[in-house]
This record gives C-alpha cells, sequence and structure tokens, in this order.
C-alpha cells in the first residue's frame, strides 16, 4: 500500500468512527453497521491504535496439540501475530459476531492456506467449540465491546480446561480507590476516556481487572499507556494480562 492510499485509509477510516451513525436493534446489527464501512481498511488503522497485541501473542507459549479460541477475533489478524507458531496449534477458532470483519477474516484464512482455522460467527458469551476444552482463551481489544463482558469472561472460564490460559490486551479505566498492586489513573482519564469511546460503543470498565485477577490466578499482568492516531498529547491506558484456570 502506498503512502498516498494508507493516508486515505486513515481518513476515510477516521470519518467512519467519528461520522458514521451506528444504527441497529441487536448487538450484531449494531456491530455490522459500525465496521462495515471500514472493514477492508481496519487492520492498518488499527495497528496504530491497539497497542501491545504484538507483545502479548509473542510473550504466549503455545500449548502442545492445544486449542486456541480467539473470541472478539475480527479480521483475524491476532492469527498473525503466533507467525510460524501457528500451526502448532491442533484447532483454531477465530469468532467474531460482526460478519463484515468476517468476510475479511475468511479471506485472510484462505490466502494464507491456513489449515485447522476456522472463522465463525458466534456470540462470545455462547461460542460453543466441537472440543469440550480448550487449552488458551484470547480477548484482544474485544472485551471492551461486548455489553455482557461479565458473561463473556464466564464462558472463558467454562471453555478452559483446568490449567488454561487466558490472556487480554484492552483499554481500561482504573477504579477511583484501585487495589495497592494495581495503577490508579488521574480524575480526567477516568471519565474522558470512557465518554470518548463510548460514541464508537466501546466501554472502558474500571471493573475488568478487578473481575478477572478475583477469578483467575495471575500469570502476568502489565498496566501501559498508548498514543492515538491523530490525537496528539494525549495517550489512553490499556492492561495486557495473563491468566491461568486453577488445576
Amino acid at each position: 500500500m502506498s503512502y498516498l492510499s494508507g493516508r486515505w485509509n486513515d481518513v476515510r477510516t477516521l470519518w467512519h468512527l467519528l461520522a458514521s451513525r451506528i444504527e441497529g436493534q441487536t448487538h450484531a446489527e449494531r456491530l455490522d453497521s459500525f465496521y462495515s464501512g471500514q472493514a477492508a481498511g481496519y487492520d492498518q488503522f488499527r495497528r496504530k491504535l491497539l497497542h501491545g497485541r504484538s507483545e502479548l501473542f509473542e510473550s504466549l507459549p503455545v500449548p502442545e496439540n492445544g486449542v486456541w479460541v480467539d473470541l472478539g477475533a475480527g479480521t483475524g489478524e491476532n492469527a498473525e501475530l503466533w507467525g510460524p507458531r501457528l500451526h502448532e496449534f491442533r484447532q483454531v477458532y477465530l469468532v467474531d459476531l460482526c460478519q463484515p470483519l468476517l468476510d475479511v477474516c475468511e479471506q485472510r484464512i484462505s490466502d494464507r492456506g491456513w489449515e485447522r482455522v476456522s472463522a465463525v460467527c458466534a456470540d462470545a458469551t455462547q461460542f460453543t467449540p466441537a472440543e469440550t476444552e480448550v487449552d488458551l482463551v484470547t480477548f484482544s481489544y474485544s472485551l471492551t465491546m461486548i455489553p455482557d463482558w461479565f458473561q463473556a469472561v464466564n464462558r472463558a472460564w467454562e471453555l478452559l480446561r483446568p490449567g488454561g490460559m487466558l490472556a487480554i490486551v484492552d483499554f481500561y479505566v482504573s477504579r477511583k480507590y484501585p487495589a495497592e498492586t494495581l495503577r490508579r489513573h488521574s480524575w480526567f482519564q477516568r471519565h474522558f476516556w470512557p465518554t470518548w469511546f463510548a460514541g464508537d460503543n466501546v466501554f472502558l470498565n474500571p471493573d475488568h481487572l478487578p473481575y478477572l485477577l478475583g477469578r483467575f490466578e495471575l500469570v502476568s499482568l502489565k498496566e501501559c499507556q498508548g498514543s492515538l492516531p491523530f490525537v496528539p498529547l494525549l495517550k489512553v491506558p490499556y492492561y495486557s494480562l495473563i491468566v491461568r484456570k486453577p488445576a
């Protein structure tokens, strides 16, 4: 992609983010409405926005003969982040409720010739794979877009085998009085960012980390801040978390 076409893609995606009206009666209809005009340019723009994904997947081990489920997989770009290690999985499910993004995902699977990788249109709170248990579940900037995120986390718990891993990278804000081991964000961050993202149906939540850390065993946690395209000076908080279901 040339520099000019890349910039044009950024402008077009930004216009959809800021100006497009989200319509629909159901969550699936709203997702289709939001992403249908930007699915083709989704990956290029989101690489500048969604920080920490590469580092998270590089740090994750591939379970031997394992099954990986990516909930809210979008275009399937997360699968690229494994590199050659992707082929070590016995089965991969890339799950999303948004068909325009899954169309890109299915084309990616076909172009790469990936075997044992399936794009699935399903609700993250209800997805059931053929296997009774899986080894790894991930949410990559998707938990903030799932209205019933409690149920999505609970579903991940149900899917994981004892000792299985859950890995999440996403935007968030802290509680006003977080636990001593967690970062505390300023008043501006705790109020500005949830309002900013809510316009795109992305809901930053101070309860993500406390709920996850209370239910799973902590493996690693990084609390960071990242820049946004075309938004100088400001940085948005995000976390990268790996936890384990107790054996």
